[in-house]
């Protein structure tokens, strides 16, 4: 099974819901101590970018009983992300020390969360629940102290609050809101590169929303700010909860009003107009020059492959 079949348009990574929440157990300490004895809980281990991986006759598993995550180091903490089938499903993280010690084993791998996505290791309905246990993990990591008094804070609430026993401040999790836009004009498409992406990959413009700005502001300004183009016409497609560490991409579609590119070379190393033909090969990888779009993974792809595929940004 190709990537292409794992994630078919419309649906990228990390947007497949399996679990049920449960909120309202997140507040009965009782209720949740029980849920971490029952004999189907399982959870997630999170390292960094990377998951705790149990290796098995050649196959890896990324759910782990909680008597597996605890032997292979994870921290005693547990945050509680729901029901599966009424199981309970935790995410757990693992301090540096302990994940060190697991490399060269034969039974355990500690393996980058996106590589995995990208070559079907964890199988796509996993990868949504995963997305939860590596954004809430990390907001634990970097929000140990309260912000408003310098207290060490404490984990409440199954994980989805921390509290301040000096000032008694409530800190919750964020997310951060990310514009990715495909920018059209007439029959061409803006796409671009930063120097990070592989050799040839090219996709499409985005960044974060800034503080009291519309999204279609952030759309406008960001695609002026990386290539020079002003935009109009800025349409909602859909979202995509993005871990690294905490985000959500919000696709969208713009019409360019000009076409004359400036690059911001501090964001981009490159941004050029494709025409269809040209897009339609990247976007299924058979591009002679080896250019290549976004791995399906990626809104970005399912963004491009709609215009590619329907002849209009909106996929109408």
């Amino acid at each position: 099974m190709s990537a292409f079949d794992k994630f078919p348009l419309g649906q990228p990574a990390f947007v497949t819901h399996v679990l049920d929440r449960a909120a309202h157990l997140r507040t009965n300490d009782e209720k949740l101590f029980t849920l971490e004895g029952h004999r189907e809980a399982r959870a997630y281990v999170v390292y960094r970018d990377s998951l705790v991986v149990k290796q098995e006759d050649g196959v890896a598993r990324a759910l782990l009983s909680l008597e597996e995550a605890r032997g292979f180091g994870a921290n005693p903490g547990t945050i509680f992300l729901g029901l599966r089938d009424g199981a309970p499903i935790f995410g757990m993280g693992i301090a540096p020390q302990a994940a060190e010690k697991l490399v060269g084993r034969s039974d355990v791998t500690v393996t980058e969360l996106r590589g995995m996505a990208m070559q079907g290791v964890v199988p796509p309905e996993q990868l949504s629940a995963i997305a939860m246990a590596k954004s809430m993990v990390t907001w634990h990591q970097r929000h140990g102290f309260c912000p408003n008094c310098g207290s060490r804070t404490a984990m409440k609430d199954g994980g989805w609050k921390r509290e301040c026993p000096g000032c008694k401040a409530e800190h919750f999790p964020r997310t951060d809101p990310v514009v990715i836009m495909l920018v059209t004009h007439g029959d061409k498409v803006l796409l671009g590169r930063q120097k990070q992406f592989l050799p040839g990959m090219y996709s499409c413009l985005a960044g974060f929303v800034e503080a009291a700005e519309t999204i279609e502001d952030a759309v406008r300004r960001e695609i002026f700010e990386e290539a020079g183009i002003r935009c109009t016409d800025v349409n909602y497609y859909m979202t995509q909860p993005w871990p690294y560490p905490s985000s959500l991409m919000i696709g969208c579609t713009a019409r360019a009003t000009n076409e004359d590119i400036v690059v911001d070379r501090s964001e981009l190393e490159d941004a050029r107009w494709f025409d269809r033909a040209e897009a339609t090969l990247m976007h299924k990888r058979q591009h002679p020059d080896g250019l290549a779009g976004p791995h399906p993974f990626a809104i970005a792809h399912h963004l491009l492959g709609r215009w590619v595929h329907h002849g209009d940004p909106t996929g109408k």
